[in-house]
C-alpha cells in the first residue's frame, strides 16, 4: 500500500513510518521538517512541504492509496493545524480521487452519552477545551466529507513504542480506561484499521490496559 504520513515528524507520526516500513508499505513523510527524519529505507519518501498550501498536499498525495495523519500543534489551541490542516487534506483527497484517511485526535470528543461529548460535560478539566476544539473542529470536517474516515480519539500520549496491550470502543471510552497509551500503540492500531476497517466513519475511544 501506498501511505501518505501528515504530522510524520511527531512521536506518533514516526512509529507509523516505522511500523508501515516494516509491513512492506511504501511510504510518503511530509512536512516542514520532513528531512530531520533518519530513516534509510528505499520505501520511504520524504515531501518537504507546506500543510495549508494546497499544491503542496495535491503533490503528495499523487499515487497514494491511503492517508495516516497524526498532525500536532499547539496545546493551547493558538494554532489551526489540526483543523484546518484537515480541511485541506480533505479537500485535496477529493480531488485526488483517495477515500481512506485515519486521523489521531483527542480522547474529549468521544460520546459521555448519546447527546453529550465528554469535553462538555463539567468535569472535564478546563486546560484541555483549547486543544478539545480544534480536535472537535477536525472531527466535524472529517465527518461531513463523506470519506471513509477513522477518527482516533487519544487519551495522553506515552513516547514509547508498541505493546500490543490496548483495547478500543466505538466512539466511547473503552472500559477499563488507563487514560493514557503509547505512540507505538497508536501506530499500531492505525496501521491495523488500514486493513480491517472495523472504524469507518466512526471515532475510536482507546487506551491501554
Amino acid at each position: 500500500m501506498k501511505l501518505t504520513v501528515f504530522g510524520a515528524t511527531g512521536q506518533v507520526g514516526l512509529q507509523v513510518i516505522k511500523q508501515a516500513l516494516w509491513q512492506q508499505h511504501e511510504v510518503t513523510a511530509f512536512g516542514r521538517n520532513v528531512f530531520d527524519i533518519k530513516m534509510d529505507d528505499p520505501n520511504l519518501h520524504l515531501f518537504k512541504g507546506a500543510l495549508f498550501d494546497e499544491e503542496d498536499v495535491a503533490a503528495v498525495l499523487q499515487d497514494s492509496n491511503a492517508v495516516i495523519s497524526a498532525i500536532g500543534g499547539a496545546f493551547d489551541g493558538s494554532d489551526k493545524a489540526r483543523s484546518l490542516g484537515i480541511k485541506t487534506i480533505i479537500a485535496q483527497m477529493k480531488k485526488a480521487g483517495i477515500r481512506r484517511i485515519i486521523a489521531l485526535g483527542g480522547m474529549g470528543i468521544l460520546n459521555a452519552d448519546e447527546d453529550t461529548l465528554l469535553m462538555d460535560t463539567p468535569s472535564y478539566p478546563a486546560e484541555y477545551i483549547p486543544v478539545g476544539n480544534e480536535h472537535r473542529k477536525a472531527y466535524e470536517y472529517l465527518r461531513d466529507s463523506d470519506l471513509d474516515c477513522t477518527f482516533v480519539c487519544s487519551p495522553d500520549i506515552i513516547n514509547d513504542g508498541p505493546t500490543g496491550n490496548y483495547i478500543t470502543s466505538h466512539n466511547y471510552p473503552p472500559a477499563p480506561n488507563r487514560y493514557k497509551i503509547n505512540a507505538g500503540d497508536l501506530a499500531q492500531f492505525m496501521l491495523n484499521e488500514l486493513e480491517k476497517n472495523e472504524y469507518v466513519k466512526a471515532r475510536v475511544g482507546i487506551s491501554a490496559v
